[in-house]
């Protein structure tokens, strides 16, 4: 493997002005991460992200050479082109921010595209800087796509490193083999490294994966709350939360078809949570509906949550 210390640039002068004494191992700031690119169902980790940029002072550590790491032809950014020019370029980024929650607290949060080479390599220097910031805790999160219905309460998925960390959490699965993420290869080189690592993975209806889903992001940021002891102001998300339910309550309300759909699923959940031992959030005795059984209705609901 290439040194990890040739893909990234970081701001000792940032890090000097942050903490003037070093921290020692294991007693640093907290880690999130959310990077895009891989499966984010609802927007949570994206949604999520944006929320924590907006809290308090942000303060840029850590720059990854992400010419080195991205296949721009498989992950095209956008430009802007305005009448007779180009005007704009949505530059593509790997970063680590300092951020500080709604108390003042300190803390990283990596994010941006994630990269398509070299994952090895990226964790590597990211462990570097675990190791260099003495990073306490690594947390991510993001969503993925679950047979569920939203008048439900969204579920998660948890897990870690060590036991301890996830406390009294239950496990929806038993042992699957699933495609690989660069979040999920750091959490797992972390542990082999023995640093404290945790992942929140939010459970979202199916038929509302491919839009913004912001209830989703606070469920994902209120577990994050829960382990890490931040305070992360998931009330500023109140609005788009209500604005996000009302609308899809509107859509429900507004055909029978969906409406049966939904049904259907709320038979199912309720009765896998009437059940015990399941490792499902289907019941077994029911076929699970698709999001093309929503039909044209949610259509329109979903190309004006994602902006098109």
């Amino acid at each position: 493997m290439l040194d990890p210390r040739g893909i990234y640039e970081l701001d000792e002068q940032a890090v000097a002005r942050l903490w003037p004494t070093p921290p020692e191992p294991g007693a640093g700031p907290v880690l999130l991460h959310a990077v895009a690119g891989f499966v984010d169902a609802g927007s949570a980790g994206e949604v999520a992200v944006d929320h924590l940029l907006g809290i308090g002072e942000v303060t840029r550590v850590v720059t990854f050479d992400v010419d080195q790491l991205l296949d721009y032809r498989s992950k095209r950014a956008t430009m802007t082109f305005s009448t007779d020019r180009w005007s704009d370029y949505d530059e593509p980024h790997l970063v680590i921010d300092h951020v500080r929650d709604a108390e003042g607290t300190g803390f990283l949060l990596l994010h941006g595209a994630e990269p398509d080479v070299q994952w090895e390599r990226v964790v590597a220097a990211v462990r570097d800087v675990v190791e260099h910031l003495g990073v306490s805790l690594t947390v991510g999160f993001h969503g993925i796509p679950m047979g569920i219905p939203h008048t439900r309460p969204l579920s998660v998925t948890a897990h870690a490193t060590r036991p301890e960390l996830l406390g009294e959490h239950t496990s929806w699965f038993g042992t699957v083999k699933v495609p690989a993420s660069l979040a999920a290869l750091l959490e797992l080189r972390l542990g082999r490294a023995e640093h404290d690592a945790l992942g929140v993975t939010v459970h979202v209806p199916h038929y509302l994966a491919q839009s913004s889903y912001p209830p989703a992001a606070v469920v994902a940021l209120e577990h994050v709350q829960r382990v890490t002891g931040l305070d992360l102001a998931t009330s500023g998300l109140a609005e788009a939360v209500q604005d996000a339910k009302t609308e899809v309550e509107r859509q429900v309300r507004d055909s029978e078809e969906v409406a049966a759909v939904v049904r259907a699923l709320e038979e199912q959940y309720d009765a896998f949570a009437r059940s015990v031992g399941r490792t499902s959030l289907l019941a077994e005795s029911a076929p699970i509906p698709t999001a093309d059984e929503l039909g044209a209705e949610f259509e329109r609901f979903l190309a004006q949550q994602s902006g098109d």
